[in-house]
C-alpha cells in the first residue's frame, strides 16, 4: 500500500491536536524554526511548555555547560539532558500520569552572511512512549545544501517536524520513520547523514541496519559506523585525519583482505604527511557491491549484518556508501579533511579502474575522474594478484593498461600517485572469498585457513554464508 504523505503543516497540527504530547523545544543557531510549525498552525498550548533559542555562547554555556564545539553531538546531547530533566522534574507531578513528555533540540550552523561556513547540524528528540514511562531517543545529522540561509531555516523546521512526527507514531516501525524524514523535501536541500535510536522502545533497532537504510533510501551517500556498532558522524571522525580505505565484499572477510589494509597501512603512515598525524582506516563496501548478492537486486540485511559482525572481529570502522567510481569516493572524504588518503586496491582491479567505459558521463571522461581522484595528497596503494590459472604475479610493474594510457598510468607511477604494496604475505595470495564462501557452503572444513580465528568462530556460532550453526 502507498504510504500517504502528509505536509509539515498536517504533521505540527496533528501533534497539537495530540493532548498525551508535552514538552519543550531548545534551538540554537538557525532560529526557532521547528518550534516556530507548531506556533502557526495554532493549538500550541497544548503541546508547547517552553520554547527557547540560548543563541549566545556564553548564554548557552551558563544554561548547558561547556563544549568543544558549539554544533556537536555532544552539545546536542548536554541540551536533551537538561531540558527533559527540567521537564520531569517540573512536569511530573501535574502531567506525567496522562502525557507524555519530551524534549526537541537542535544546534545548527546554518549559511553566514559570506557563506563560507559548513552548513549543517545536530538534532534529536527524547520523549516518554508512554506516559510515566522511562525516555527513548532519536538523534539525526543533517547537512544543509540550500544556497539561501532562509531556505535552509524553512527545510531545518520541516525536518524537524518530521523526525517529531515519525517518533511519537512511527516508533513500531523505524523503516518507515526513516521513509518519512524527507517528506516535503528532497535530498538536493537536506542530506540526513547520520541516525542513531535508542532507548527501551528502540532496543530491537540496529543502528547499523539503520545507516544502511539511509544510504539506501538515498537520504544520504555514505554512513559509518565504529566496530562496537555505533554509527558515527563522518565530519566528526575524518576531521583532519589522514584517511586510508579499502574497498571490497568482505563475505567474508579473509587473511588477504586484512593483509591488503594492514600492508598498505604501514606504508602510508611512513608518507612526508601522514607521519605523526592522526589516521583513520575504513573497510568500504559499496551498495552495488550489497545488491549484487541477491538475484532481485534487494539487499539481503542478513548478509549485510553478517559482514559488519565479521569486520567488527577485526576492530575496523565500516563506511557503506553509494560511491562507486573511486573518484566519487574521493570527493566524498575531502569534504572533511585536507589530509593525506590512500585507497588499496589489488591489481586485477586496475583493469577497471583504467576501463573508459565507467566514465562516459562525464565530459572530459577518464582524464577528468583521474583529476579528480589523484589530486595532491593521494596515493593509490595497489596489492599483487596472483592468477589462480597460471600462477603468474600481476603487479604494477607488469601491469598493461589499455592502449592510449600508457603515458598516463607511466606519469601517476612517476609522481607517486600510484605505488605497489611491497610488504605483502605471498601465502595469502591464493585466498579469495568466493572461494572461501563455496567452502563453507559445502561444508569443507579447509575454509577457516583462509579466514583469522575469530572470524572462523563466530562465522560457526551464527551459521554464517550458510555453515553449519556450532553451539557454543
Amino acid at each position: 500500500m502507498e504510504r500517504i504523505i502528509l505536509n509539515p503543516h498536517q504533521k505540527a497540527l496533528d501533534i497539537n491536536l495530540d493532548d498525551t504530547k508535552y514538552g519543550s523545544f531548545a534551538e540554537i543557531g538557525a532560529g526557532q524554526e521547528v518550534v516556530r510549525w507548531f506556533f502557526r498552525v495554532g493549538g500550541a498550548a497544548g503541546t508547547v511548555a517552553k520554547s527557547i533559542s540560548a543563541y549566545d555562547m556564553e548564554v548557552s554555556d551558563a544554561i548547558y555547560g561547556k563544549c568543544d564545539r558549539y554544533v556537536s553531538k555532544q552539545r546536542l546531547h548536554q541540551m536533551l539532558d537538561h531540558e527533559f530533566n527540567l521537564n520531569v522534574e517540573r512536569l511530573a507531578d501535574s502531567r506525567g500520569a496522562t502525557q507524555q513528555l519530551f524534549a526537541f533540540a537542535d544546534t545548527v550552523s546554518a549559511r553566514n552572511f559570506k557563506g563560507t561556513n559548513e552548513c549543517h547540524g545536530w538534532m534529536g528528540i527524547r520523549f516518554q512512549p508512554i506516559p510515566n514511562g522511562p525516555p527513548s531517543q532519536i538523534v539525526i545529522h543533517v547537512r544543509m545544501w540550500d544556497k539561501e540561509n532562509l531556505l535552509q531555516q524553512e527545510a531545518l523546521g520541516i525536518v524537524g517536524v518530521n523526525l517529531m512526527f515519525g517518533a511519537f507514531y512511527h516508533t513500531t516501525n523505524p523503516h518507515l520513520l526513516l521513509e518519512s524524514l524527507l517528506d516535503s523535501l528532497s535530498i538536493d536541500r537536506i542530506e540526513i547523514d547520520m541516525i542513531e535510536f535508542s532507548g527501551p522502545i528502540f532496543a530491537g533497532v540496529d543502528n547499523r541496519l539503520m545507516s544502511l537504510r539511509l544510504v539506501q533510501l538515498g537520504l544520504t551517500n555514505a554512513a559509518m559506523f565504529a566496530a562496537d556498532g555505533h554509527v558515527l558522524q563522518p565530519s566528526e571522525v575524518l576531521y583532519k585525519k589522514c584517511v586510508i580505505v579499502e574497498r571490497g565484499s568482505f563475505r567474508p572477510v579473509t587473511h588477504v583482505n586484512l593483509d591488503m589494509i594492514d600492508a598498505a597501512h604501514e606504508q602510508f603512515v611512513a608518507e612526508p604527511g601522514v607521519t605523526e598525524k592522526q589516521e583513520m582506516v575504513l573497510m568500504e563496501i559499496t551498495m552495488k557491491n550489497l545488491m549484487a548478492t541477491t538475484i532481485s537486486g534487494d539487499i539481503d540485511y542478513r548478509d549485510f549484518l553478517a559482514r559488519v559482525d565479521l569486520l567488527a572481529t577485526t576492530g575496523k570502522t565500516v563506511l557503506i556508501s553509494n560511491y562507486f567510481e573511486y573518484y566519487r569516493l574521493m570527493s566524498y572524504l575531502r569534504r572533511y579533511t585536507k589530509e593525506p588518503i590512500g585507497i588499496v586496491m589489488g591489481a586485477i582491479s586496475l583493469k577497471d579502474l583504467f576501463d573508459e567505459k565507467y566514465y562516459l558521463d562525464l565530459e572530459g571522461g577518464i582524464l577528468e575522474a583521474f583529476g579528480r581522484l589523484f589530486k595532491t595528497g593521494f596515493i593509490l596503494y595497489v596489492y599483487p594478484y596472483r592468477d589462480p590459472a597460471t600462477g603468474n604475479l600481476v603487479t604494477v610493474d607488469n601491469f598493461s593498461p589499455p592502449a592510449g594510457l600508457e603515458s598516463l598510468f607511466k606519469h601517476l607511477i612517476e609522481r607517486g600517485s600510484i605505488k605497489a604494496v611491497t610488504k605483502y604475505k605471498d601465502e595469502y595470495l591464493s585466498i579469495f572469498s568466493r572461494d572461501v564462501l563455496a567452502k563453507i557452503k559445502a561444508a569443507d572444513e579447509a575454509w577457516k585457513n583462509s579466514v583469522p580465528a575469530p572470524v572462523a568462530e563466530l562465522i560457526r556460532k551464527r551459521g554464517y554464508f550458510g555453515c553449519k550453526k556450532v553451539a557454543g
